[in-house]
């Protein structure tokens, strides 16, 4: 029994080990805003953990120095205003130390004034469209074909053989490095919601409405992401893939549609 625990054990230990992009804290990010929003998180992380030390550590120490077995005696007053003034005062300025920063954050991320594009995208059960506001590109985004013929059942194509599984798309969205670029959310159906962890962007597409945010990427690669509101049967199916290119990349791209069309 304990030798399995052990080994068990073990196999969890290295299994985490394995998986080199596993991490427990949010990531931050590729634009300035994901930045900011990481270090409003450690801000807040912090800030907790100082007064937790506080609280449980007055609570040890009570416990341990007016304990009964010391002849401590119960306190014979019911009320201290003095105190009440000190848990109600450092509890308000601890806020507004927070409510500070993370209302100008909240500022910068609504402001998606005077883009250099804009896209919008459009949910459906279950894949995105994308129309570039700018241009006459517009395009349907769905599942890769490796991990549409590796999902079905009894399909003999192990999952585990197909670069990320469920996590790529036929038609990815295509932006420059360095451009601001306004998101536009609706949906034609039910309601998606567009997530991309490296942008710092989670926006529900609804319909009849129109929900916005934009973000600038200061680094070129390629960022997933998936739709994180439960939409139907095929909710997993449909991710997001987004790659950052650099801007000659990027026109060439422009002029290999314009040219297809």
């Amino acid at each position: 029994m304990i030798r399995n625990t052990i080994l068990s054990l073990l196999g969890l230990s290295l299994a985490g080990t394995a998986k080199a992009d596993w991490a427990l804290n949010m990531p931050k990010g590729i634009t300035d805003l994901s930045l900011e929003t990481y270090n409003l998180h450690m801000m807040v992380f912090w800030w907790c953990v100082a007064i937790g030390i506080v609280v449980f550590g007055v609570m040890i120490i009570s416990l341990i120095k007016h304990r009964k077995s010391k002849g401590a005696e119960s306190a014979t007053f019911s009320h201290s205003t003095t105190a009440e003034i000190i848990w109600t005062a450092i509890p308000v300025i601890i806020l507004i130390l927070i409510s500070v920063p993370t209302a100008e954050t909240m500022v910068k991320l609504e402001d998606s004034r005077n883009p250099d594009m804009s896209i919008v995208i459009t949910g459906y059960q279950w894949k995105w469209h994308y129309k570039y506001q700018d241009s006459d590109i517009e395009f349907f985004s769905s599942l890769a074909r490796s991990s549409v013929e590796a999902r079905r059942k009894e399909s003999g194509v192990d999952p585990f053989s197909v670069e990320n599984y469920l996590l790529d798309v036929d038609n990815p969205v295509v932006v420059p490095r360095g451009a601001k670029v306004r998101l536009l959310f609706t949906s034609n159906d039910v309601i998606h919601s567009w997530w991309v962890v490296g942008l710092a962007i989670k926006k529900d597409a609804i319909p009849g409405i129109v929900n916005e945010a934009w973000f600038r990427a200061n680094e070129t690669g390629t960022y997933r992401g998936q739709c994180a509101e439960l939409c139907g049967k095929d909710h997993g199916y449909m991710p997001i893939v987004v790659e950052v290119v650099e801007p000659e990349a990027y026109a060439a791209w422009v002029n290999s549609h314009d040219a297809e069309q």
